[in-house]
């Protein structure tokens, strides 16, 4: 939780008064109330990261107060395996009442469960499978990442995890058993299914397993010789610690995701990736310069929908994440402005990335004062989130939540405040 603060209460102070502002009139910009500010500047009350950001903005300080309440520097995200299990050894559970679950074991907890509780299966290591066999599984699986994909976009994680699992590791064994052409098809194929399977799991709230799940994407594309898949994992690595708010190891991870040898999709995520981090720091100038570079590389680049590497339902993504930075540096109205624009070209059939933004809208309008709006456009949005169950929309609900909290007399604010406060809690899938 924030701590009281009485050196960014002083530098707050400072920079307001070397502004010309009253309290009043900075209470006005910022849409804090003039006591909650007075707080602030005597250090009896903690100033949120928030509040941080739109002060930064307002008193044009360049990053300095956000600075000030910036979370300690996190670690580099490593590739750990879930729950300390490096073994891909998993067991399905299915009771008669309906409930279930899919998870990753050690094998020593597979052997001490004793193998007549187990129903297992495997392939002669010498079986071939014919080209046409081979070809028809690749097609079949191809469609059906297309479809998974797009039931990712409605259902929540835990429905899809336990068959996209399945259909990585029956697409990496498969590869033993075929022509050479048609292996490095399938491990190319399974590289997607595993870095979609890890950005599930992330959607679970489970970082670590979800970076765990891109090192196996990384490993079977270099398996199937695309190695440049690995400068993708360090732009999912850098959106961990984007939400971790560590603006500074986001900014490194996306620099070095952006080598000149890797593909301009890669180097486009990445360069977004960058702004995000900087707009995390208050530098709108270096923001705005990773999202120049960002629109020139995604737009130099073709590719099958398909098997896109990132998010294939954002017609216009640098459009999108410019609304996303302009929040977090600290202008919300532009920022809804913005995502006002991008909301209306992403389809309504993509249900998670309607909630994912929708709910930044919600909390830019709110953060900008209006309060009315936000609660209007914040309703439609809680059954979708409940939904799709993601761990990241979480986050900007539990804001969203202490936004309106703080105009708990308005009639839609208590209204929306029991479904809201649920809706915060993390996302089990």
């Amino acid at each position: 939780m924030p701590q009281p603060s009485s050196e960014f209460g002083e530098e707050l102070r400072k920079r307001r008064l070397g502004a010309g502002l009253s309290l009043t009139a900075l209470s006005a910009v910022v849409h804090y109330s003039k006591a909650q500010l007075s707080k602030v500047e005597r250090g009896i009350k903690a100033p949120s990261r928030d509040l941080a950001r739109l002060c930064d903005a307002a008193l044009h300080a360049g990053g300095a107060l956000i600075a000030l309440v910036a979370p300690p520097a996190t670690d580099v995200p490593k590739d750990p395996a879930p729950d300390g299990v490096n073994e891909e050894e998993w067991v399905m559970r299915l009771s008669p009442d309906g409930s279930s679950w899919f998870q990753p074991v050690g094998r020593r907890q597979v052997v001490s469960a004793g193998a007549a509780s187990l129903v297992s299966w495997r392939t002669s290591s010498q079986d071939r499978v014919s080209r046409t066999g081979g070809e028809g599984i690749l097609d079949a699986s191809r469609s059906l990442f297309t479809h998974y994909r797009r039931l990712g976009q409605s259902v929540e994680p835990g429905f899809l995890l336990p068959g996209l699992i399945a259909q990585t590791h029956t697409l990496r064994e498969l590869s033993v058993h075929v022509d050479s052409r048609t292996r490095l098809e399938l491990l190319a194929l399974g590289s997607r299914y595993a870095e979609y399977v890890g950005w599930l799991v992330q959607e679970t709230g489970d970082e670590q397993a979800a970076l765990w799940w891109t090192q196996r994407a990384v490993d079977l594309a270099a398996a199937g010789g695309d190695r440049a898949l690995a400068g993708y994992a360090l732009v999912r690595r850098a959106l961990v610690t984007l939400y971790q708010e560590d603006a500074e190891q986001t900014v490194a991870l996306a620099r070095r995701a952006q080598s000149s040898t890797l593909p301009p999709r890669i180097r486009g995520l990445a360069a977004q990736r960058e702004a995000q981090g900087h707009a995390l720091a208050g530098d709108g100038d270096a923001c705005m310069r990773a999202l120049d570079r960002a629109r020139t590389l995604l737009a130099c680049q073709e590719h099958d929908d398909a098997l896109v590497i990132g998010s294939m339902h954002l017609p216009d993504s640098v459009g999108m994440i410019t609304g996303w930075c302009l929040f977090d540096l600290g202008r919300p109205g532009e920022a809804a402005e913005e995502l006002d624009r991008q909301l209306v070209l992403v389809s309504a059939d993509a249900v998670r990335t309607q909630v994912r933004y929708g709910v930044r809208r919600a909390l830019a309008y709110a953060s900008y004062g209006e309060i009315e709006h936000a609660c209007v456009l914040a309703q439609p949005l809680l059954d979708e989130a409940a939904a799709v169950r993601s761990a990241t929309v979480t986050i900007d609900l539990r804001r969203l939540a202490r936004v309106l909290g703080r105009h708990s007399r308005h009639a839609l604010v208590r209204r929306l405040e029991p479904r809201l406060a649920t809706l915060s809690r993390l996302p089990v899938s």
